[in-house]
């Protein structure tokens, strides 16, 4: 991933700090939030490049979806008995 630029904003104080609850609010740094709105704004205008990087994922990463349960046997019939264990009729194999 390409090196994040790093810039001075000089901002209000009272505009700072309604940015700061505003990220507060959205679960995010107060940057992350400026940089969603810079990014909605750009891509409102049709100005976005199409080559912008995601902006990246901070924080605890997200749980992974459980696995899929698998059938208890490869026979997948329910029985419990899978393939192996009985013949063509259900019956003893022989």
């Amino acid at each position: 991933m390409a090196e994040r630029k790093r810039i001075l904003l000089r901002l209000d104080p009272a505009v700072h700090d309604a940015l700061a609850r505003w990220a507060g609010d959205e679960l995010r740094s107060t940057n992350a939030q400026i940089e969603f709105l810079l990014r909605r704004a750009l891509s409102a205008e049709g100005r976005l490049p199409g080559g912008a990087g995601a902006i990246p994922r901070r924080g605890r990463p997200r749980a992974s979806p459980a696995p899929q349960e698998q059938e208890e046997d490869a026979g997948g019939d329910g029985d419990g008995e899978g393939r192996e264990g009985g013949g063509a009729d259900g019956g003893p194999p022989g």
